[in-house]
């Protein structure tokens, strides 16, 4: 794999990888468009099949995984495990998309539900970070043992990438190989994009999914919390994500306060002193980009870091990067996914065959 951190030309790594540089597919031609195209025109997926798999993080609480084995009974080439983003979970159509597309190519899929998260809420009091390495740790333990000796990578999609990035950069061997779509890496700027007016209706949607998982929590919620979520508490009304944040998210995970969070929670800080512990790991982000701003990524694609691959394309969206070149729909297709799931894919299988 190239050393350093590749920004270039869009076109040099999807070349390398035999895929066509990124181009947006009609009708989703901006990054809105591309962000809510899953939303406009979902995906048909086959049935839920994932093996439940619990795994214990203290105090009583689990996380739910579900694991899918390769496509045709193949022996797995290695595990991935999938994250989900803010408000998301194993269940997304995005990110059983991309696991469809990763089983196409080989490998075992994890799909991990967070605290809180979906399938997994009754499990697990409270609610996830974007730094929350006292679940994730265990969870990517567990995951290197259902690895059986194969290599475990991990594929994270928005905030599942912070989350992942953040538990990596905790020590060495965690992962054997990372892949980042659309992922924070400093969430003071997320928090203030967001805030814009064009982004109103993404805000409402993000707050109106935190809110209900957190109250759907079945160990019960602090009446100052409940208070707080109804606009109630001394912070004001609960209109923003920084104020969902400051109410629930910072406490809960024992930060002093919203500010403290954002800081320690943004990896983009720890990286250009820990990235020597990361494995081989590439970044894809859209500088079209409506949620999280490019600024970060071309910071961290200017530190020029070992093992570190940075992918910047003009359009995508937030985790859309729905090309002309996708082939979903058609009656017979070898190579599934949209352009960002197959390029993960390939990009896993190149690092597999230069282990």
């Amino acid at each position: 794999m190239e050393n350093g951190s590749l920004q270039g030309s869009a076109a040099a790594l999807p070349a390398a990888l035999g895929l066509e540089p990124f181009r947006p597919r009609l009708p989703w031609l901006n990054g809105d468009l591309q962000t809510l195209r899953d939303t406009f025109r979902p995906v048909d997926l086959p049935p839920e099949g994932g093996e439940p798999i619990q795994i214990p993080v203290g105090g009583g609480d689990q996380l739910l995984a579900l694991l899918d084995p390769p496509l045709a009974g193949a022996e797995p080439r290695a595990l991935v495990l999938l994250m989900h983003g803010l408000g998301g979970s194993s269940g997304r159509s995005g990110l059983r998309r991309m696991g469809l597309a990763l089983q196409h190519a080989g490998f075992a899929v994890l799909r991990l539900n967070m605290r809180g998260a979906g399938p997994g809420r009754e499990l697990a009091r409270g609610t996830y970070a974007a730094s929350c390495n006292s679940d994730l740790l265990p969870a990517l333990a567990r995951a290197r043992e259902l690895a059986a000796g194969r290599p475990l990578l991990g594929m994270g999609i928005s905030l599942g990438g912070t989350k992942l990035l953040n538990a990596l950069l905790s020590g060495p061997g965690l992962l054997d190989g990372l892949v980042t779509i659309s992922s924070p890496l400093d969430l003071a700027a997320c928090s203030a994009q967001i805030e814009l007016p064009r982004n109103r209706l993404y805000k409402r949607w993000l707050l109106q999914r935190l809110v209900a998982q957190t109250l759907a929590d079945p160990f019960g919620v602090s009446e100052p919390e409940r208070e707080a979520l109804a606009g109630r508490g001394p912070l004001g009304p609960m209109d923003s994500i920084l104020a969902f944040d400051a109410a629930i998210t910072a406490p809960r995970w024992g930060y002093r306060s919203v500010e403290h969070y954002y800081q320690e929670a943004s990896p983009l800080r720890q990286l250009q002193a820990r990235a020597a512990v990361l494995p081989p790991t590439l970044v894809l982000h859209a500088i079209d980009d409506p949620w999280v701003p490019v600024a970060a990524a071309r910071e961290l694609a200017a530190m020029q870091l070992s093992g570190v691959e940075v992918l910047l394309t003009a359009a995508g969206g937030h985790n859309g990067f729905h090309a002309r070149c996708d082939r979903w729909g058609q009656a017979a297709f070898a190579d599934p996914g949209n352009w960002g799931d197959r390029l993960t894919a390939r990009w896993f299988l190149r690092l597999l065959a230069q282990r």
